[in-house]
């Protein structure tokens, strides 16, 4: 673990934003306690956590891999799906989840007990993060590159509406009051949808942000926290869309997540660290430190009642520059080296 100086954002406006040091504050303490080997597939993208199963879930090559959080091991696979796997989320209700084949373009429905494929839905090409939203129950696939979102119903396993964008998208995310957020990574923006309706209700401009990657929430606060790939969080209203907040992170973060219970905000960084905010109010946050974890590290996924992290790395094997300008350098990995790391706060 890696102490720093600590840089408090207290905001009224974001064109007031403060920077001051606060000699109080050191990094919280966290611990990797397991380490989990997930097989082959070293290219992996979204980590789930199922609260209600205790599961997690890691989409990874052209299969999602399941791992029990109480016995700490594997216990299935799902796939394989030649497109490669990218999202997973879950409909209780119907015993069913959903993951994707995001070169196919499509939607896989499957079982919780068994995880056998139950059905393939279209999507659009580039299906990637999935979403369940609890209001309608509805199962929404964000379709990356395609611009679009697909509305899938679980009781009948069936593509029911189709949400243009027009530009392409990341991670998103459900606020539980009737409303998806979604990363506008080709506009730098967050794009907010009514699920009442399916309609794009508001386009909320990110300046300081280029290509927003993860993207978590505090529903109590109603702030939303986008991690953006030129090393910046950017904290925003979820209900008007303003901007509280622009507060450097670590390299190559492809993943944020809140924890309501220690009110932290996480960056997961592909440089091998973990970037951990304070949210002291809806208008104050603390960058209070540094996590060292594992290089390629840049997913994760929390348990809410606990704090533990869920991070997913391989060993790294090669690093090649990007080829355009705010892109992901190609990184290869040795085989069989992805792990799956359960990250505790040490009280």
């Amino acid at each position: 673990m890696k102490f720093i100086h600590t840089f408090v954002y207290p905001v009224v406006a974001l064109a007031s934003v403060a920077l001051g040091f606060a000699a109080d504050r050191t990094s919280p303490d966290y611990r990797v306690t397991k380490s989990i080997a997930l097989g082959s597939g070293e290219r992996w993208d979204y980590v789930t956590f199922d609260p209600i199963g205790d599961r997690i879930y890691v989409a990874h090559g052209d299969h999602v891999t399941v791992v029990d959080q109480l016995k700490g091991e594997v216990i299935g696979q799902i796939g394989t799906f030649p497109g490669g796997t990218h999202g997973v989320a879950i409909s209780t209700a119907t015993h069913q989840g959903y993951t994707d084949d995001g070169k196919a373009g499509i939607a896989i429905a499957f079982d919780l007990g068994s995880l056998k494929p139950l059905k393939q839905i279209s999507a659009a090409p580039n299906a990637d993060g999935i979403i369940y939203e609890p209001v309608t129950g509805r199962i929404y696939v964000i379709n990356g590159d395609s611009g679009s979102l697909t509305v899938i119903d679980p009781k009948s396993n069936t593509a029911i509406a189709t949400i243009n964008v027009g530009a392409a998208l990341e991670a998103g995310l459900a606020d539980g009051k009737g409303n998806i957020f979604v990363d506008g990574a080709e506009n730098h923006d967050i794009v907010k949808i009514d699920v009442s309706n399916n309609k794009v209700e508001a386009h909320f401009p990110m300046p300081a942000c280029e290509k927003p990657r993860g993207l978590a929430l505090d529903p109590e606060t109603r702030r939303l926290f986008a991690t953006c790939a030129n090393s910046v969080l950017v904290v925003v209203d979820a209900d008007n869309g303003n901007n509280i907040a622009n507060i450097p992170i670590g390299n190559g973060s492809d993943g944020a997540a809140f924890d309501p219970i220690r009110k932290l905000i996480f960056s997961s960084n592909g440089e091998g660290t973990l970037s951990v905010i304070e949210e002291q109010d809806a208008q104050t946050f603390t960058a209070i430190g540094t996590i060292k974890t594992a290089r390629s590290a840049r997913t994760m996924a929390i348990d809410p009642k606990t704090g533990r992290l869920f991070l997913v790395a391989a060993d790294i094997a090669k690093i090649e520059p990007a080829t355009t300008s705010g892109g992901r350098p190609h990184v290869t990995y040795i085989a069989d080296s992805l792990k799956l790391l359960f990250l505790d706060p040490v009280k």
